[in-house]
């Protein structure tokens, strides 16, 4: 078996430094916007790019190293622009693992995004809720994530650690900012939205779980179940940007044998459901990030 030896692993860093500054000097030369807010939008949340102001739209195959989402409801392009006033550079859209593409190119947008100069990363996904009060259209704040597919050997960071970016070891243990959770909460209860809070997990997909899956996950103290965003944000904690997360319910978990199919279509009309309130949060969220008079809000200190 080869090894990489260290003049190699100098070679694989240079490498995707080379990747990532391509990329966002193609991104600058459409825009000079320098983004301070990343955002990802999950499965049928693209509507919430339209709030933008004074946008750009790029679609991903215009840009180095970036590939092309192939999923419905994913359209595949980057907005950059402003939301709530603050400079944001909006994923309408994004990639899995299960697309066939490897972590590197998953998570490479967050190394973009990080490079241009990104503090807080917004994340959003749609999910099978797996406790029973939880309804289709809700909104569950993530508190934490189990990374199953981390754990078998599938974790984003594997391979040469680039220490101008973060720790060869990160904790993880406040992945999801404390914060941010904080803003999202004060947010949520001044605009009379019900916010949830639960336990995210990912699973590689792309078959839906078994009933056996289902109950395994819920043992094991999942809330709702995916099949994104425990990469993107093991790799913008990695590298020190702060990460909110909010999953959009867009089904509920099927449990026993002779229930009804799930399907991506159920998925997607739930999206319109979703965003009805995931737009105004964010925004609020955004809006109370914004620093007054120079200073950021307490809970972010």
């Amino acid at each position: 078996m080869n090894h990489i030896h260290g003049p190699g692993r100098q070679m694989d860093l240079e490498a995707s430094r080379t990747r990532v500054r391509e990329a966002s000097e193609a991104i600058l030369r459409r825009t000079g916007l320098h983004p301070h807010v990343g955002l990802i939008l999950g499965s049928g949340l693209s509507s919430l790019a339209g709030e933008m102001k004074d946008s750009v739209s790029i679609p991903y195959a215009e840009i180095p190293h970036f590939v092309s989402a192939t999923v419905e409801g994913h359209l595949g392009e980057l907005v950059m622009g402003a939301l709530a006033g603050l400079p944001t550079m909006l994923m309408r859209g994004r990639v899995h693992y299960y697309e066939g593409y490897t972590m590197e190119q998953v998570t490479f947008p967050i190394r973009v995004m990080r490079h241009l100069g990104v503090k807080y990363l917004i994340v959003t996904n749609a999910a099978g809720a797996l406790k029973p009060e939880f309804r289709v259209g809700d909104l569950m704040l993530i508190t934490d994530h189990l990374g199953l597919v981390n754990m078998v050997g599938l974790n984003p960071l594997i391979g040469p650690n680039d220490p101008a970016i973060g720790p060869r070891f990160p904790d993880m243990s406040q992945a999801y900012d404390p914060g941010l959770r904080k803003l999202a909460l004060e947010a949520s209860e001044e605009l009379g939205i019900h916010l949830h809070q639960g336990v995210y997990v990912m699973l590689s997909g792309p078959s839906f779980e078994t009933p056996a899956d289902l109950r395994f996950l819920r043992l094991i103290g999942a809330d709702a179940v995916g099949m994104s965003t425990v990469p993107e944000v093991t790799v913008a904690h990695h590298a020190g940007i702060r990460v909110l997360g909010i999953s959009g319910i867009s089904n509920s978990a099927v449990l026993e044998p002779g229930s009804p199919p799930l399907s991506h279509e159920e998925v997607l009309a739930a999206g319109q459901t979703v965003v009805a309130h995931l737009a105004p949060l964010i925004k609020r969220v955004l809006g109370m990030m914004e620093p007054q008079g120079g200073e950021a809000p307490s809970a972010l200190q």
